[in-house]
């Protein structure tokens, strides 16, 4: 029995249901903030250090870093990058 692509991708059912946009931004935040953990435990930066470096509290790197969290602003994600010295790049796509 030859069943040739049943169904349809994720992102079309996740458009279908209207939750695309979302699932991507989620997904983006999730990834920088790994990124940016995995920049912290390379360069040996506790979140307290992080916290120092980017002027904030400890409570705010916790909701950075946590990838349920998807209320993090551009600007905080700028400054946790420059914080570990890298840059936060956005660019749209097709």
């Amino acid at each position: 029995m030859d069943k040739k692509h049943i169904g349809s991708d994720l992102d079309d059912f996740l458009r279908d249901e209207g939750i695309l946009d979302e699932a991507e931004a989620v997904a983006t935040k999730r990834t920088i903030a790994y990124q940016i953990a995995q920049e912290m435990k390379r360069a040996n930066v506790s979140q307290s250090e992080l916290a120092r470096r980017m002027k904030t509290s400890r409570s705010a790197v916790e909701r950075l870093l946590d990838p349920t969290n998807p209320s993090v602003t551009l600007v905080t994600l700028e400054r946790a990058a420059s914080a570990v010295g890298k840059r936060l790049k956005v660019q749209l796509t097709a």
